[in-house]
């Protein structure tokens, strides 16, 4: 097993395993939608669909990127492609980098062959790759080889800094990205993987040809602190992902800079997502969509059916919070009253 590989599991160990969140809130609970008494609706007339990327999907719902590139990521990965796919929701990959180089793990990431139904897939590469000579040609090649519809590039300096074999060198990163986006012959997409995007990130991005951005806000898993687990015990690096587990741009603020930088673009809100409350505090905030990670490979590592459950009890939340705020469709979503909470005395 390679370096790369081994990382994969470790990763994979290490959110199963331990605490690491953020430790601070997504911010999403500081808020509320406006309830609806009288709705005007009947709970059978919500339609949860959306379209996104131009596929339909049931819900506004992706299994975000997590894994791949090992022999227990190729089995969560398809797990749950066949979930996502069953229920009609989008998937997205983990970094696809260890196809590059270690084509054998391909199969880790070729979810399509199991499950052809899925309506979305998304492809995903770290930006940074494009400074270390990941070629117009690779970045084709990952996104044809798995059958994928778009690719994501992830933005992740603050998880490459703490990493002991990260990538660093971001200088002249913004015009790589660019070009790559304007000449790719699918859509492209921007996500952070847990820092969040902040609002002076989000305008360096406004200009891009990108298809749409995902906040990938801090209030869930820390990168920093997965990679500080990885690092000896009392090490500097272990204490500096503790210190920085928290650190970048908690979700809620993250999805409305990206919706004030991207005013027509799709916004995936992301980081922290865990109830059906959440999908709908964040869609009412400016998402159109939203991307929930290790939850779903919490459940995905139980079994299918636990997997399925999770995601069954979302979509009826999901449904439940349309009715009671009047909201027939999500774009009525979109439009419901979201109000700040009083901090209690």
């Amino acid at each position: 097993m390679s370096i790369l590989q081994r990382r994969k599991d470790e990763h994979l160990q290490i959110c199963l395993e331990q605490d690491v969140e953020s430790g601070v809130s997504p911010g999403l609970s500081g808020y509320r939608l406006e309830y609806d008494a009288l709705p005007e609706i009947d709970l059978d007339d919500v339609d949860l669909s959306i379209e996104l990327l131009g596929k339909k999907l049931s819900a506004p719902i992706l299994i975000g990127s997590m894994t791949g590139g090992s022999e227990q990521a190729e089995i969560l990965n398809h797990r749950l492609a066949k979930v996502a796919a069953k229920l009609g929701l989008g998937m997205a990959l983990g970094s696809q980098r260890a196809m590059l180089k270690h084509p054998e793990t391909t199969a880790s990431f070729a979810v399509r062959k199991t499950s052809p139904e899925l309506p979305l897939l998304i492809g995903n590469i770290g930006a940074v790759q494009l400074n270390y000579g990941v070629t117009h040609d690779d970045l084709r090649h990952l996104v044809e080889s798995v059958q994928a519809d778009a690719l994501y590039f992830h933005l992740n300096p603050l998880q490459e800094a703490i990493q002991p074999e990260g990538d660093t060198r971001f200088r002249g990163l913004l015009s790589k990205i660019q070009l790559a986006t304007k000449t790719l012959p699918f859509p492209c997409l921007i996500k952070e993987v847990g820092a969040g995007i902040s609002a002076k990130t989000a305008q360096k991005m406004a200009h891009l040809p990108i298809a749409a951005i995902e906040a990938s806000g801090v209030g869930g898993t820390s990168w920093a602190r997965v990679e500080g687990y990885r690092a000896q015990p009392a090490s500097n690096t272990a204490q500096l992902g503790e210190r920085l587990r928290d650190f970048g741009t908690p979700t809620a603020e993250a999805i409305q800079h990206c919706r004030n930088a991207f005013p027509k673009r799709p916004v995936i809100g992301s980081g922290g997502i865990r109830t059906g409350q959440d999908i709908a505090i964040a869609i009412a905030l400016g998402s159109d969509a939203t991307a929930i990670a290790r939850p779903a490979l919490e459940a995905a590592a139980i079994s299918e059916a636990a997997l399925e459950r999770f995601l069954t009890t979302l979509l009826h939340e999901l449904r439940v919070l349309c009715f009671c705020t009047g909201a027939s469709n999500i774009k009525e979503l979109q439009q419901v009253k979201v109000v700040r909470r009083h901090k209690s005395t």
